[in-house]
């Protein structure tokens, strides 16, 4: 085993006694040591950061794009690399991995082209007696340094999505990524350093949620980017002091199917959506509601879409649904499964659990009541409900205290935009699941899914101010 890899602080890497190792959720082996930051390591690269972005604020538009187009050229070079990280330290199956190192080169290419495009405008004053003779020019500046927060489930394009607009608009960043899977995180920040960026901008601490937990207040970023769970990202909206922040808290999606829509197609995605990344997903198909006449064949439909996945070893190109991050995730998913079908739901398949590996699960007629329809599963498991009125449906799907996307499948543009209006997410998607994203699309929630919108354009004018210059052409 090599020695612990060390974390970056302001450019510089450094170890630490403090040393975790990274477990593959599949196999159970150690895949790597890593040396974890302290409160200390921590508070140094927030300084960093602070002393930094006189740098990168100053940094032209060339240089930043320059730098951005150099890390995805690098991102496609280590591309291998990163796909073998992913898979050992988070389980991934390897399709999946592989769509992820694509997509975080297209987010920072995104971003690269969005750093030109940030909004300003010239705004003439002499509307009023009191402005005549003066100009206004409203443009947009970084709110000071960035401290971002990432998740296991896509530890690599969900970092780029806070790092790739922080570098655009010439924002220094301090990174925390997952306990779990810290490598690719790691890999990135060697990234990031040898495409140009100022080294004292860059910092990438992996470091225990109660180590992190103190730098949250600190003054000196000016935006916080947390990806995570809602019970974690809303303490730490309370303690974040004075600097901007951005929340993406995940949800319990669902898709309503309307028997005016093409069965076929519908089946094929939810099970697309609600099985991908293990159901590890903040968009994931989780509640399937369906109208009472079709429900029969539509659980036929998504069984019969369901045997053609392939369960097991994330390392073959083959498989579909690998292991979920860990046991003990595995075992909390299926002991809600069994609690479920206890309480009177029909387990149609699946709910069997090897380790970390727990089988694609379809239960049908689950009461909305139930603990798994009203909590975010984060697990391959969906739920089919059933429904007999439109008004029903849209209540049911709005019936949740998270908001981030829902799906609805259906020809009619009567019920598309009853729909809209009722159902209160960031996004609807028609004919389409919730699970569906591209990484330039403005990606948020709303309740407790969070609040801000992620997608490179959106991001930048999340982190970024507006500011005016006056002249007065006497």
């Amino acid at each position: 085993m090599e020695d612990p890899r060390p974390f970056c602080v302001g450019g510089r890497w450094k170890s630490s006694p403090a040393i975790s190792t990274v477990i593959s959720p599949y196999t159970g082996d150690q895949v790597a040591a890593v040396c974890f930051g302290s409160a200390d390591d921590l508070r140094e690269g927030a300084a960093a950061a602070e002393a930094a972005f006189e740098t990168t604020r100053s940094l032209p538009l060339y240089t930043r794009r320059k730098v951005l187009y150099a890390i995805a050229r690098l991102l496609e070079e280590r591309r291998e690399e990163l796909v073998s990280t992913l898979i050992a330290e988070g389980g991934k199956a390897r399709k999946i991995a592989e769509g992820e190192v694509t997509r975080a080169i297209e987010t920072i290419t995104i971003s690269a082209e969005e750093a030109g495009r940030v909004d300003g405008s010239i705004i003439p004053l002499d509307r009023t007696l009191g402005g005549a003779g003066h100009t206004g020019y409203l443009t947009r500046v970084p709110a000071g340094p960035l401290l971002a927060i990432t998740p296991f489930n896509y530890p690599l394009n969900l970092a780029c999505h806070k790092i790739g607009p922080a570098i655009a608009i010439g924002a220094p960043f301090l990174l925390k990524p997952a306990t779990a899977t810290p490598l690719s995180s790691l890999i990135l920040a060697e990234i990031v350093l040898a495409a140009g960026y100022p080294p004292e901008a860059v910092s990438v601490i992996p470091a225990p949620g109660a180590v992190a937990d103190e730098i949250i207040p600190d003054d000196s970023f000016g935006y916080l980017s947390f990806t995570g769970s809602p019970d974690v990202g809303w303490a730490i909206k309370s303690r974040a002091g004075r600097k901007l922040v951005g929340l993406e808290l995940g949800g319990n999606a669902a898709v309503i199917i309307f028997p005016d829509c093409d069965l076929e197609y519908a089946a094929s995605r939810i099970v697309a959506g609600g099985f991908v990344n293990a159901g590890q997903n903040c968009v994931s198909v989780q509640r399937v509601i369906v109208h009472r006449s079709i429900y029969s064949e539509m659980e036929k439909k998504i069984l019969a879409h369901l045997s053609m996945l392939k369960v097991g070893d994330p390392s073959d190109p083959d498989t579909d649904v690998g292991p979920m991050i860990s046991i003990e995730a595995a075992s909390r998913a299926e002991a809600l499964v069994q609690s479920a079908v206890e309480e009177g739901a029909r387990l149609l398949c699946g709910g069997k659990r090897e380790g970390a590996l727990l089988y694609p699960t379809v239960l049908a007629d689950v009461n909305t009541c139930m603990d798994l329809s009203c909590q975010e599963l984060f697990a391959p498991v969906i739920l089919l409900v059933p429904f007999d009125e439109v008004d029903e449906a849209l209540g049911i799907a709005d019936d949740s205290a998270y908001g981030l996307q829902a799906g609805i499948f259906t020809d009619s543009l009567e019920t598309v935009q009853n729909a809209f209006r009722r159902i209160n997410v960031g996004a609807l998607l028609v004919n389409d699941i919730p699970t569906f994203r591209v990484d330039e699309m403005p990606y948020g929630g709303v309740k407790a899914s969070g609040i801000g919108r992620e997608g490179p354009a959106s991001a930048i004018r999340e982190m970024t101010v507006e500011k005016m210059l006056i002249i007065n052409e006497r």
